[in-house]
């Protein structure tokens, strides 16, 4: 009877509130903000655990650079496409139940990948992913800023920013030892239990929320910005794909920028023009929310390039195994998520400009650092750079955020973290787009350049190809003249590598120098005081 009684309290509880735990209670927010940190963890350890396993990928499926970047690119253009659609989407049928669907799509995109035989069946599987990751980052960011006051936003945001510095630290350590130790499909396997969780934390302790006040959907905004960001993307990939022998001159090449600026151009005016937009791009007209997501769309084109970069330069030229190249991430993330929840207090005392102009100029410095590797790059200089990393983005997101969103009206937070969190997806993909496509070019480069410096005719040529076939003769056992092939080989091969490195050190090299562009804006924001007291005014 006890038992029937009980359940029957459970039940109508559930009925009312929607949450076991009541609403109003002290400790709910932060129950929730517990709930809404599993997903955000679960969303941002995929986007990290996924690099170091890119080579072992590469070389499962027989693939170059340039098929395997859409295994990343393909995660994010989905994000970007479904982050501005998801707040509509949470307005209209529930945030809970729509927060709910995207930790499922998540998951079971998770399952997909891991089961995948194919390259192809890949890149289809982490667009699942990346759909139930488009819904899980901007309604948990909506969600928090709905439930916390202004006062508590700031400290609340950091700590939900300790779930992402958490993935970027252990992401790339539990995927090397996964790779290493087991086989890569484990690095998408082990989101399923996380993946669980976090819909059984929803269902219990999430409440719904409906906004009443929905307007119809913006179909032409959806079709149009769907078509522009994949096009494009794909363009800057294929420019300089080794299939694409014509290059950028290519007629698929230019007929993919111009349905891409033609795509982008009916989306802006559509938007601006129309009643109920799918993006509010108005938001954008905000002063603060506008110059903050430049400084966003900016660092974030180096930030995701470089975590793209690094574990393919310590893998294929340190020998790095896939675990070491994820145990370098440890301390970036441990450094952030020290940082996020101090930097959000301080922002409330100080001017949240001090730690963001701070950020960037670390941020920038940390890639400069990066743009000098070499094969003989010593390990303790490779975390001297990651170190400063992990502080730069631990006292830069969290300001920048909470500034971004201050006059933004509750009602328009959802759409206001849409449109951040889509700002900061699309510079993700061209970030991985822009250097990957720069990353061959600049091999091609550096190749040439090494290629014609090595006169075959001189006789420090024939002095080193001498010693190293003599050297190669003695301690191998093969016969002279295959000795010399081989030591002309092993000579190549030095070539490529040393083509490669400095490819990766000019990407770094561009990453720094569009990081300090990035102080423009972010020196002419306004501050807390400031913008009060215009809004007051």
């Amino acid at each position: 009877m006890r038992t029937v009684s009980f359940s029957h309290r459970l039940r109508r509880k559930v009925r009312t509130h929607d949450s076991l735990i009541h609403p109003s209670h002290k400790f709910y927010k932060w129950v929730l903000l517990f709930n809404i940190m599993i997903g955000t963890f679960m969303a941002v350890l995929d986007a990290t655990i996924v690099n170091v396993g890119l080579p072992k990928i590469m070389s499962s499926f027989g693939v170059g650079l340039s098929k395997i970047e859409w295994v990343i690119t393909a995660y994010m253009l989905a994000m970007a496409v479904m982050l501005p659609t998801s707040g509509w989407i949470a307005d209209k049928f529930g945030f809970k139940k729509v927060y709910f669907w995207g930790l499922f799509l998540f998951t079971f995109g998770s399952l997909l990948c891991g089961l995948s035989n194919d390259e192809n069946t890949l890149i289809l599987s982490r667009i699942i992913q990346g759909l139930g990751a488009g819904i899980i980052q901007p309604l948990g960011m909506a969600i928090i800023t709905r439930e916390f006051p202004v006062k508590q936003r700031g400290l609340a945001l950091g700590f939900w920013a300790i779930a992402a510095a958490a993935s970027v630290s252990f992401g790339p350590l539990i995927g090397g030892y996964l790779v290493d130790n087991f086989s890569w499909q484990l690095i998408f396997y082990v989101n399923i239990p996380v993946g669980i969780m976090a819909l059984l934390f929803t269902i219990v302790v999430q409440r719904e929320h409906i906004n009443k006040m929905i307007k119809g959907f913006d179909f032409i905004g959806f079709i149009s910005v769907t078509i522009f960001l994949p096009v494009l993307l794909y363009a800057l990939s294929e420019g300089n794909a080794a299939t694409n022998s014509e290059g950028w001159t290519a007629p698929y090449i230019l007929l993919c920028f111009a349905i891409s600026i033609i795509a982008l151009a009916v989306f802006l005016t559509h938007e601006l023009t129309t009643e109920h937009p799918l993006i509010e791009l108005r938001l954008l007209m905000n002063y603060n929310f506008g110059l903050s997501n430049i400084v966003i769309f900016i660092f974030s084109i180096g930030m995701f390039g470089s975590t793209f970069l690094l574990p393919l330069f310590l893998q294929n030229s340190l020998g790095y195994t896939a675990v070491q190249s994820g145990a370098v991430f440890l301390p970036v993330g441990i450094i952030q998520g020290m940082m996020s929840p101090i930097a959000g207090i301080t922002s409330n005392k100080i001017s949240p400009k001090v730690p963001i102009i701070l950020g960037l100029i670390l941020l920038a410095i940390s890639f400069y650092i990066n743009s000098n590797l070499s094969f003989l790059t010593e390990h303790n200089f490779i975390m001297t750079s990651l170190y400063i990393r992990g502080f730069s983005m631990g006292i830069l997101f969290t300001p920048l955020q909470t500034l971004a969103l201050l006059n933004i009206p509750r009602e328009k937070m959802a759409q206001a973290s849409a449109i951040s969190n889509t700002i900061r997806q699309i510079a993700g993909s061209v970030g991985v787009a822009l250097f990957t496509t720069v990353l061959t070019s600049r091999i091609n480069f550096h190749s040439q350049i090494f290629g014609n410096a090595i006169q075959s005719g001189s006789q420090e040529f024939k002095n080193v190809m001498t010693n190293m076939a003599y050297f190669i003769h003695t301690h191998g056992g093969s016969t002279m003249a295959t000795a010399a092939r081989q030591g002309r080989g092993l000579l190549m091969q030095h070539v490529g590598t040393q083509a490669f490195i400095q490819g990766i050190d000019d990407d770094f090299l561009l990453a720094a120098a569009v990081t300090v562009i990035g102080l423009i804006p972010a020196i002419i924001l306004r501050t807390k005081k400031k913008t009060e007291q215009i809004h007051n005014a």
